[in-house]
């Protein structure tokens, strides 16, 4: 599937959930690893709001690009976020939806024009 590179510069993005392991295997508790380097994966909740509009998703990190000092309600910066659709089929039903990934998450600043309506 093609994965899709997202502009995030003209968005507020706020940290919903703190990072934590990404589960591969729920039955095991077995880590997702990547597949290309090993590293145990993160996900993250955030709250994207672009243009009065807004949306949670959940966001996988891998483990060393979890910046320290993130806090909850905080806003972050998701450097090299993608986005890729996604399709499959579990006990006879299709399901799809869209998978979000970024190369870290670090604490940024609120925008401007936030702060001077805050």
């Amino acid at each position: 599937m093609r994965t899709i590179r997202v502009e995030t510069s003209a968005a507020t993005i706020l940290l919903t959930e703190a990072p934590e392991p990404k589960i591969r295997d729920r039955q095991t508790g077995e880590i997702a690893k990547d597949a290309v380097s090993g590293e145990a994966l993160m996900t993250i909740g955030v709250v994207y709001i672009e243009e009065g509009e807004s949306s949670l998703i959940k966001v996988t990190v891998p483990e060393s690009g979890v910046s320290e000092g993130l806090i909850l309600g905080s806003p972050v910066s998701l450097p090299g976020l993608v986005a890729r659709p996604w399709e499959s089929v579990f006990n006879g039903q299709q399901r799809h939806g869209i998978a979000y990934r970024a190369a870290a998450v670090t604490p940024a600043a609120f925008p401007a024009a936030m702060e001077a309506t805050a």
